[in-house]
């Protein structure tokens, strides 16, 4: 039945007028996606380069993963539906043994999304203490901070990589009161990682405790060894392991829908604070468990990492190489400094945005379209997301369309170039 009281419809707000334009408009957003060979997709009849997914490994298409599934269901069934405080399948105790190895970590806990976690988790740790937020931290972090303020937590903002602000914010905060740091790990627009070992210190120094989303770097960076095959380090076991840290006073968050392509987050954690989730997180408490289809696609994931782990992160590593010559050769201002394979591509005019998204779908690329106000209008542009699976014609073919579109359209430029 439709709702015919205005009282009950959304005040419309004029800073979403942008985006809703787009999600109506622009071939890039809401789209139904029809069909998918490798990391090509069809929309309509129109096939597409996929860089707009977040499967860094091609977890998502490796057969032997794919494989895996129907045993576990057989057995299982599709969706043992406890919750986890009454019972586990077996599945998810295996994970955690074999995630906290892998993590180097004390212990782990696995619970369905990272924004359960951040929802649930960082109120429960903050209690009525100071949290001290990471400016440029992913919304769901934000989100999780404003639920513990609800509950009596005092949240302050940093600037996005200055220590010295936060250190002086720790120290004019209250004594005696429980401190939080929420930051980003890999950013998800940057592509960068934080200076996790000057967080860590910061931290340390003034008795808080530092909490990191590493939902993009878990997969892709991890232990730095002599024998690395890309400067991503070894194994893939994420950013505390990448910075040469130790868990202390280190609450590290990361999921697996990304690099292993499964619906499920965890939390790399002290056995005390696991036993204490246990009774204080809603989602353990209450919330219906993963697909038994994604507990075994994790599994079987990381057979593959074990097997070839470091072999896939050197095609990626190559392949997103390739693409920052590319931008490096046309003098964009790409913020991506790590080498990593998450590369924005700021546009001088943000009212170009659906041009360029036209463009784009024309010329057969799939990306992220970052409109305002998801991005300040100062950064609108698009984000490439390079991954193991996609193939070098791929990859040609969105290095000669960065060139079509260089030539069509005023893209942000390096700050030298700007100078000169």
């Amino acid at each position: 039945m439709p709702i015919s009281n205005p009282a009950f419809r959304p005040v419309q707000d004029v800073k979403w007028a942008d985006l809703q334009r787009l999600r109506t408009l622009s071939p890039m957003y809401d789209a139904v996606i029809e069909e998918v060979r490798g990391r090509r997709i069809r929309i309509r009849d129109h096939w597409l380069a996929d860089f707009a997914s977040c499967n860094y490994l091609g977890f998502d298409l490796e057969p032997e993963i794919i494989d895996s599934v129907d045993a576990s269901l057989r057995k299982w069934g599709t969706h043992p539906s406890w919750s986890r405080l009454l019972g586990n399948p077996r599945l998810y105790i295996d994970i955690e043994d074999r995630l906290t190895e892998l993590l180097g970590a004390e212990d782990t806990l696995v619970l369905p999304t990272i924004t359960h976690i951040h929802m649930s988790v960082i109120p429960a740790i903050a209690g009525r203490g100071d949290i001290f937020l990471d400016g440029q931290a992913h919304r769901t972090i934000y989100d999780g901070c404003m639920v513990a303020r609800a509950h009596g937590a005092t949240v302050r903002r940093y600037p996005t990589g200055d220590v010295a602000a936060l250190d002086a914010m720790l120290r004019a905060a209250p004594k005696g009161n429980t401190k939080l740091i929420c930051a980003d790990g890999v950013n998800s627009m940057t592509g960068n990682p934080p200076d996790l070992k000057a967080l860590a210190a910061v931290a340390r120094r003034h008795g808080a405790l530092l909490y990191v989303d590493d939902a993009h770097g878990f997969g892709v960076i991890g232990e730095r060894t002599k024998s690395e095959t890309t400067p991503y380090g070894s194994r893939g076991n994420s950013i505390v392991r990448y910075a040469g840290e130790t868990y202390d006073d280190i609450i590290l968050v990361g999921g697996f829908s990304k690099s292993y392509s499964s619906l499920l987050a965890f939390i790399a954690l002290p056995t005390w604070l696991k036993d204490h989730l246990k009774v204080a997180a809603a989602p353990y408490l209450f919330s219906g468990p993963s697909p038994v289809a994604s507990l075994a696609t994790v599994l079987a994931g990381f057979d593959v990492n074990d097997d070839r782990g470091d072999e896939i992160r050197a095609s990626l590593y190559r392949k997103t190489a390739k693409v920052l010559d590319t931008t490096s050769e046309l003098g964009l201002a790409t913020p991506n400094t790590s080498g990593l394979p998450i590369i924005e591509v700021p546009l001088e005019d943000p009212e170009d945005i659906d041009e360029v998204g036209h463009f784009l779908n024309e010329a057969g690329i799939y990306v992220t379209l970052a409109a305002y106000p998801l991005v300040p209008r100062a950064e609108v542009g698009f984000r490439i997301q390079v991954t193991a699976a996609n193939g070098d014609d791929e990859i040609d073919e969105l290095c000669s369309t960065l060139h079509l579109l260089s030539e069509r359209f005023p893209l942000q430029r390096k700050l030298h170039e700007q100078v000169a």
